[in-house]
């Protein structure tokens, strides 16, 4: 990947060197340029001479003019080119200057690699690469991306310290949903960051949400290992607190989800999945029979957050009396272009609130990469998941259709998803 980045120095370093050494191995030496003027001497010497026979011929002067002027000519020409006038053949310092020319281009190529190796950053500039041609390959060539993200790990563990490539060597793994190795690779920023305890934490918490999704939404002793590492450092680390949320959720606790999302609500209103975080923190109010405190009143107007899709899902007859209320409910969007990569939106409900009204919009993306405002058309799955696992598992119920993404118009209907069928394989 380096090959173009050597090319353009290799003819930085020519096009330099082409400006020292042309003087050297062009120069005129002071001889040959003594020699030209001579001749230039000579042959005005010439013409001047045959002027002055051709004026004589034609009348215009006579033999004792014309005899005056020829002397003074000679004279002239006497003066400036001296009879015994020898040129210098040798200049000195020449080869002095030829060898160090040479010297100079065989050395300097070689010195400046080897500089660079030393002080320069090609590491960063190969992680740089790889993270163009990653992002250029899509989520259409996961098996190139994959290529990419061995090469990058390869580097990086005779480079263990780059934080940035860990970063990064982790999101790639989460895209391409290698869950275990995200998991690995976060855990190596961790280490990375180690004296920054908050960077330290945050790296902490993405391994345990890469080993939850591992465990297909389990809280095994790996993944409950990493959110304490994180709530160790910081108590406050987001990724964590949502993972403490959703397990107090799936055990009734519903009260205790309340406070751990709150809490991020709190800490970080800005968080890409804040309206998600509401609704579970809505829906868990309901469960203990209150009212959600920042409900809205049928007064108030609904903001929009542009381009998206509105829902109306509903669960079908003959599966509603086998769904338990606290059954997790899963409805997401994907391009129709691609199978793979994130959802451009996703939320998270329960069985008990069917059917509901729901628009999927930017405010339900997962990722800035992946927004549902940049898509024209998607796929809509609405999942009813008995193990809380965001993958599809025999026994869980869905529904899915697609639909165009549209402006907000409160007088277009809302597009209707019926969850009617049972996963058996």
């Amino acid at each position: 990947m380096t090959e173009t980045f050597w090319i353009a120095a290799t003819a930085l370093i020519l096009g330099a060197l082409a400006f020292v050494l042309y003087p050297v191995f062009f120069h005129r030496v002071q001889s040959t340029q003594e020699t030209d003027q001579r001749n230039q001497n000579l042959l005005a010497y010439r013409s001047r001479l045959k002027e002055l026979d051709d004026e004589r011929e034609a009348g215009i002067l006579d033999d004792e003019n014309h005899q005056l002027l020829k002397e003074e000519l000679a004279g002239a020409m006497l003066d400036d080119v001296p009879e015994h006038a020898e040129p210098e053949t040798r200049i000195p310092g020449r080869r002095s200057a030829i060898a160090i020319a040479l010297m100079a281009v065989l050395l300097l190529p070689a010195g400046t690699f080897l500089a660079y190796e030393q002080w320069g950053a090609m590491d960063q500039l190969e992680q740089y690469l790889a993270m163009q041609e990653m992002n250029a390959t899509g989520d259409e060539q996961v098996a190139k991306v994959s290529e990419l993200a061995e090469q990058l790990r390869t580097r990086l563990e005779t480079n263990p310290g780059n934080a940035d490539g860990w970063a990064m060597l982790g999101q790639t793994y989460m895209r391409i949903e290698r869950y275990q190795d995200a998991a690995n690779a976060f855990q190596n920023l961790a280490s990375a960051v180690a004296e920054d305890r908050d960077s330290s934490a945050v790296a902490f918490g993405l391994a345990a949400q890469a080993l939850f999704f591992d465990s297909e939404g389990e809280m095994t002793p790996e993944v409950i290992e990493a959110i304490e590492a994180a709530q160790s450092l910081n108590p406050d680390e987001v990724n964590s607190l949502g993972l403490l949320g959703i397990s107090a959720f799936s055990q009734q606790e519903y009260q205790a989800a309340i406070e751990y999302w709150e809490k991020i609500v709190s800490v970080a209103p800005d968080h890409p999945q804040i309206a998600s975080i509401r609704g579970g923190i809505d829906e868990s109010y309901r469960r203990l029979g209150q009212q959600p405190p920042g409900e809205q009143s049928q007064s108030e107007p609904v903001v929009e957050a542009g381009p998206g899709v509105s829902l109306r899902v509903s669960l079908d007859d003959d599966f509603r009396n086998r769904i338990p209320d606290d059954t997790t409910l899963f409805i997401f969007a994907r391009s129709t272009t691609t199978s793979e990569g994130a959802p451009v939106a996703v939320a998270r409900l329960t069985a008990g609130a069917l059917p509901t009204d729901i628009r999927l919009d930017d405010r339900y993306a997962m990722s800035p990469d992946a927004i549902i405002s940049a898509e024209q058309e998607v796929v809509i799955i609405a999942r009813l998941s008995r193990s809380g696992s965001v993958n599809p598992q025999p026994g869980d119920w869905q529904g899915s259709i697609e639909a165009q993404v549209m402006a907000s118009d409160p007088q277009v209907e809302p597009v209707e998803l019926i969850i009617n069928q049972e996963l058996t394989n």
